[in-house]
């Protein structure tokens, strides 16, 4: 019996041996920035799409913390009113709360890259996640920084919402919509902190789920041209409906569009005067179901109200409305309506400005250090009073005429006597407030000796009815320098184009990393075909591959 066990024990060990074996053997290694993580399950999340993600979050937040920490000294100067008190920049604690934290890199890249940081709590909900979190902290020898935290990301915040407890930051970055933690975000974050937020489901915030966006975010979603930065509104719209039930408020710093999802940057504060400012800031949207056309009816506003002892002071009004009539008056069509979305500012021009030098100046610490450059350059030369824009080709497609090279429509607006710029979410963007009947005139200037087919005009009751009107504004199509925007003419990387086959969000709780998400993703293509057809299903992946490679031979 006793030799029994003691075989029974040598085979336990042997075997256990061979499993930790191995386990070396199939942990994955990953370097991003100043961070190195070890994977060794598939349970645990990490996208290497996101690098962009990361490195913009880094950029942000190393801008923020010198902002953050020299406003709150001012604030103590202003309490002690003695210009004299010496306060250290040690006595700000700036803590970071990354609620979703999955492999723990972003909160290791934050602790060796980010500077002024106190302390970061990397919390998970997946007990797996959180063990390869405290084993990449020991890796990464941040343990005097960083803290793990196995919780639900929502009862944890609400476990900070006393104003001693609130963190500096908060990040969330979950798989889909954001919504479900942002009440408990806005009351966990202190005054003056920034909330970093991430939405990935973009069918939902662009216009193909409406009644599902509504239930999400609490705004119709509408199916047109400018839908990334309708996606941004909504977003913001949504962060700040949650904040304003608490008191407090919302400022933009930054909002992007990249990829396949959006990312926004706004400062926390509280102050229930501030709220009431909100429906100035919002605008329901009214989109032509024939030219696309985009009217904004804003839910408030603010007006002048003097007095004797104020004479600045300002009185909140209700618009009249409806901003459209029954039909559109450039091609006679109705109208949809969406909304509410935030119409006021999205970006900080003073802030993106600092974040886009501390790049410049720092660009051996950012991998995607040419395309920050690039995205922000276009952010910062951004229309920042003028929500949403046209896509070129698809103007001049509504009326089924060649379309204008971009120059020459910008120099055109600018001839006119208005602002035009890009928008860093599409790369054929025209943002501008001109009126939508002087774009028009533009466009029919241009028709005149770029003339259409007959047969397409009589087919068209929408192009015809835009071409029939007479231009009234003096069209000037000669080109301008400066039409031609400084981000354009450096030849800086304003947009990305898509570095591999199956570039996309991934699949949730899985490491998407070498051939796993590709084999997933050519399993999947196909499967909606119609049942007439039998569909072969590969057995292996490099039956797949096989597969995918005769399917791209044939598209050639």
């Amino acid at each position: 019996m006793k030799l029994l066990r003691v075989l029974k024990k040598m085979s336990e060990t042997i075997m256990k041996m061979k499993e930790e074996t191995l386990d070396i053997k199939s942990l994955k290694t990953i370097k991003e920035g100043k961070a190195e993580i070890c994977l060794k399950t598939d349970k645990v999340f990490y996208n290497p799409v996101q690098e962009f993600n990361r490195d913009l979050s880094i950029a942000v937040l190393s801008v923020f913390t010198e902002d953050f920490i020299s406003e709150k000294i001012q604030q103590k100067l202003k309490k002690t009113q003695n210009i004299n008190t010496d306060i250290n920049k040690d006595q700000i604690p700036v803590t970071i709360l990354e609620a979703l934290s999955a492999t723990g890199l972003r909160s290791i890249r934050y602790a060796k890259e980010v500077p002024n940081v106190s302390k970061i709590i990397a919390n998970d909900l997946s007990q797996e996640a959180v063990d390869t979190i405290k084993e990449n902290i020991i890796h990464n020898d941040v343990q005097n920084l960083i803290e793990t935290s196995h919780d639900d990301a929502c009862m944890l915040m609400y476990k900070h919402k006393h104003p001693i407890e609130r963190f500096t930051v908060i990040d969330l970055d979950p798989y889909g919509c954001p919504s479900i933690f942002l009440d408990s975000a806005v009351q966990s974050i202190q005054d003056g902190g920034l909330l970093l937020v991430t939405a990935t489901d973009m069918a939902v915030l662009a216009g193909n789920a409406p009644e599902t966006c509504y239930s999400k975010y609490g705004s119709i979603s509408l199916k047109t041209k400018s839908c990334h930065e309708m996606a941004l509104r909504i977003l913001l719209q949504c962060i700040e409906s949650h904040a304003n039930r608490y008191g407090r408020y919302t400022v933009p710093m930054l909002s992007i569009s990249a990829d396949f999802y959006i990312r926004v940057f706004v400062k926390v504060y509280t102050g229930a005067i501030h709220c009431q400012k909100t429906t100035s800031k919002l605008s329901m949207v009214y989109q032509c179901v024939g030219c696309d056309n985009i009217t904004l009816q804003p839910l408030g506003g603010f007006k002048q109200n003097p007095t004797e002892r104020n004479p600045g002071q300002m009185k909140a009004y209700l618009p009249t409305g409806p901003a459209v009539g029954e039909r559109c008056t450039n091609c006679n069509q109705k109208h949809h309506l969406g909304g509410p979305i935030w119409s006021a500012p999205i970006h900080d021009e003073v802030f993106v400005s600092k974040v886009l030098t501390h790049v410049q100046d720092h660009p051996e610490l950012f991998g995607t250090a040419k395309r920050l450059d690039g995205v922000l350059s276009m952010v910062r030369e951004e229309l920042i009073d003028t929500p949403l824009y046209y896509i070129l080709d698809k103007m001049f497609g509504k009326v089924h005429c060649e379309t204008m090279p971009m120059l020459v429509m910008r120099s055109a607006i600018l001839n006119a006597g208005y602002k035009v710029s890009y928008s860093h979410a599409a790369k054929l963007s025209v943002k501008t407030a001109a009126p939508a009947h002087v774009v028009w005139d533009i466009v029919r200037t241009w028709e005149k000796t770029h003339p259409i087919k007959p047969a397409k005009l009589e087919a068209d009751p929408v192009a015809r009815h835009i071409l029939s009107h007479e231009t009234k504004t003096a069209i000037d199509l000669s080109e301008r320098a400066d039409a031609n925007p400084v981000s354009r003419r450096d030849g800086r990387l304003r947009f990305q184009f898509n570095p591999t086959p199956y570039w996309g969000p991934g699949s949730r709780a899985a490491i998407n990393v070498g051939d796993e998400k590709m084999s997933k993703a050519i399993r999947n293509q196909n499967k909606h075909k119609k049942k007439g057809k039998r569909q072969h299903s590969p057995k292996s992946d490099e039956e797949a591959r096989k597969i995918q490679a005769k399917t791209d031979d044939d598209n050639v």
